[in-house]
């Protein structure tokens, strides 16, 4: 059964943000520093959704995204990044999200996406 929302980012300020944002809003979360600690959790089927930045300490959330599919992980994915490009964009959108946004995004950007994912 999916019940909490995966959040990666490298940033802790974000992950604390977000973290308070959703519980607020009635969602679980559990909360991820890097891709590392992302593929060591065995227990994707519980995710609602999985909130990922683009950019985790030099390595790429789309590629993240693409192994997490690969290796049959089909949790719905927000991106969000401070580093919006056309090039960023069109690779989220082609890895297959629900939701791109981008730094800083508002509260109820976040709330929306990770309802219309709850609801995927």
């Amino acid at each position: 059964m999916r019940e909490s929302v995966f959040i990666v980012d490298d940033d802790p300020s974000m992950r604390v943000s977000m973290n308070r944002l959703l519980r607020a809003h009635g969602f679980a979360v559990t909360l991820f520093d890097s891709a590392a600690a992302l593929l060591d959790h065995d227990d994707f089927d519980k995710a609602i959704c999985i909130v990922l930045d683009i950019n985790l300490d030099g390595k790429s959330g789309v590629e993240l995204r693409r192994k997490l599919a690969a290796e049959g992980v089909t949790a719905p994915v927000i991106y969000i990044t401070g580093n919006d490009s056309p090039v960023n964009r069109s690779a989220a959108v082609a890895s297959g999200c629900v939701a791109y946004l981008t730094k800083p995004f508002t509260a109820q950007s976040l709330i929306d996406s990770v309802t219309r994912a709850a609801a995927a």
